[in-house]
């Protein structure tokens, strides 16, 4: 349910992005760094086999949707619910709003009606118009189930009026394209249900991605998109950037190092890192060394063990991204919710390392083990930020 946009601002919540386990971290050692094994106190070391992540759709950030062709497949919905999540789309490419917005909006939908353009039970007049389903939340109608404050009955049964009122307030919300999806769309739509949109933000992406060419790996630059350039400060609209530009200096489980559970990133000491999206701060510590020390302001060695200073954060998902070595403690905090872009630290040698590096993980299914840990290259690249260089 959506409330008319001229009613009061809602309250501000806390993300719940997840529920996760607590768990007694236990020392471990990995194949961490630059130059050396490392060892963290995380939970277990698994065997996993390389992530078989495939590669994203190519990117053509000129690429308009198509309302009246064919619809890509998607286990999730049908046809007519692609159908109109093209009309969403193409509203928003014709109001020139950010490929991010479309993302925001598609989750919205899918959230408030599964993407039908809903009747309503308790509006007579909306069950003598074309409708693929009839609720009963209040007087709500459509896709987003706006209320009469949005419009009137034929308005807002109407896909596109629907699309461009949710965009009208969507370009109000301050700072809207870093900002976590479902804070975003809860200012928009008031929803007793806060909470619940971020659990498709996923699945938008790709729909976006199928329908608009790739444009969920797009990234506005100097007011043009602009494809697998997001980085830093510039969020792609998949909500994602890479931590800082620097290329890979060692791979994701390598032969040499089949216990590596992420990429090492080239930086100087006390360059910016970015959280990748945005999140809750799950850990943000030093990690002990082999000897228990935690010492972690001062330079790391190889064979010293440990992450050094690093912060671990939660995102819509239950995808987790790790970032290691920090020069000194980080600027964020556990439980602290935290935007795309947002500096959490600078970049060190802390811990287990040969030099200054960002030592960078992502794991799936809020598994903050070995066993979660998937290969960040595919997987950023497939949200249009690249941490291998190559953008």
């Amino acid at each position: 349910m959506s409330a008319p946009p001229d009613e009061t601002a809602p309250r501000r919540r806390k993300l719940r992005v997840g529920v996760l386990a607590t768990a007694v971290t236990i020392a471990l050692t990995l194949l961490c760094c630059v130059g050396g094994a490392g060892a963290f106190l995380l939970t277990e070391l698994g065997d996993d086999e390389q992530d078989g992540l495939a590669a994203g759709l190519a990117c053509d950030a000129a690429h308009q949707v198509d309302v009246t062709g064919q619809m890509p497949r998607f286990t999730e919905y049908g046809e007519g619910q692609l159908r109109n999540a093209a009309v969403i789309i193409k509203v928003g490419q014709d109001r020139k709003v950010p490929a991010r917005g479309w993302v925001i909006a598609l989750a919205t939908a899918m959230q408030e009606s599964a993407l039908r353009n809903l009747a309503n039970s308790t509006v007579p007049e909306s069950l003598a118009l074309p409708h693929e389903g009839v609720g009963s939340d209040h007087d709500s109608l459509g896709l987003f189930q706006q209320r009469p404050g949005w419009g009137n009955v034929q308005q807002r049964m109407a896909p596109a009026y629907a699309a461009g009122k949710f965009y009208d307030k969507l370009l109000e919300v301050p700072n809207w394209q870093r900002r976590p999806l479902t804070v975003v769309a809860q200012r928009v739509q008031v929803s007793a249900f806060p909470d619940a949109y971020a659990k498709h933000e996923e699945l938008a992406g790709r729909i976006v991605d199928a329908l608009a060419g790739g444009a969920a790996r797009t990234v506005e630059v100097a007011g043009k998109a602009v494809c697998d350039a997001a980085a830093g400060a510039r969020i792609a609209a998949s909500g994602w950037t890479a931590p800082l530009p620097g290329g890979i200096v060692s791979g994701f489980r390598t032969a040499a190092r089949p216990s590596h559970n992420g990429v090492d990133l080239a930086a100087e000491k006390r360059t910016p890192i970015h959280a990748a999206s945005a999140g809750r701060v799950l850990v943000a510590r030093c990690d002990p060394d082999h000897s228990g020390r935690r010492d972690c302001d001062r330079d790391g060695w190889p064979g010293k063990g440990g992450c050094g200073w690093f912060v671990d954060i939660l995102h819509a998902g239950g995808y987790i991204t790790r970032y290691c070595h920090l020069i000194q403690r980080p600027d964020v905090v556990p439980g602290q919710a935290v935007e795309a872009g947002q500096v959490l630290g600078l970049s060190g040698t802390s811990g287990n390392s040969s030099g200054p590096h960002l030592h960078f993980e992502v794991h799936q299914d809020s598994d903050r083990s070995s066993r979660g840990a998937i290969n960040p290259v595919p997987f950023m690249r497939e949200r249009g930020a690249p941490v291998d260089g190559n953008a």
